[in-house]
């Protein structure tokens, strides 16, 4: 398959690829050159079909703890189910974690708390809000992918470079 190679390294140009999908995913619409927007829609279509197959693949498991007062409790857990651990474990490889922004009038606690059970903040929105939203997408049509659109911006001042907006659709 021939692919782009923007004019880098091969670890040069992996690292750019995996940044600019990890800022994609995250905020939604970035603005980049056109060759780099058609390989990031590539490889942004292809992450969240993975999230899509697996999204909905948990466990419910019931384990007994004995607490202060030595009376067992039953507590009920929800896990990844093996296919949905593979896909959280692909994606973490494939992508940089990014963190969760503190508010502007935000304050310490409140930052904490609202993170605290966080610990793969990009992930996490992958399974929980685009894997649901884009399954339903394929579901009404008949194909995957397409998650991503191109609009081209025109030529860049300086050395005329080919500029466009990625953005989800």
């Amino acid at each position: 398959m021939n692919r782009r190679k923007l004019g880098r390294r091969a670890d040069q140009r992996v690292a750019l690829l995996k940044g600019q999908v990890s800022a994609l995913l995250w905020y939604g619409k970035i603005e980049t050159t056109f060759d780099r927007a058609k390989e990031i829609s590539r490889l942004a279509d292809k992450y969240i079909t993975i999230a899509i197959k697996a999204y909905d693949d948990t466990v419910t498991v019931t384990k007994e703890k004995v607490n202060l007062k030595n009376e067992k409790v039953a507590l009920t857990f929800t896990n990844d189910g093996p296919k949905k651990l593979a896909a959280r474990r692909k994606l973490m490889a494939s992508l940089y974690d990014l963190q969760e922004i503190k508010g502007e009038n935000e304050s310490k606690s409140a930052y904490a708390a609202r993170t605290k059970d966080m610990k793969h903040p990009l992930i996490e929105k992958l399974f929980n809000e685009y894997a649901p939203r884009y399954k339903e997408r394929n579901d009404k049509q008949t194909q995957g992918g397409g998650y991503t659109r191109i609009l081209r911006l025109g030529q860049r001042r300086g050395d005329a470079a080919e500029m466009a907006i990625i953005e989800l659709v």
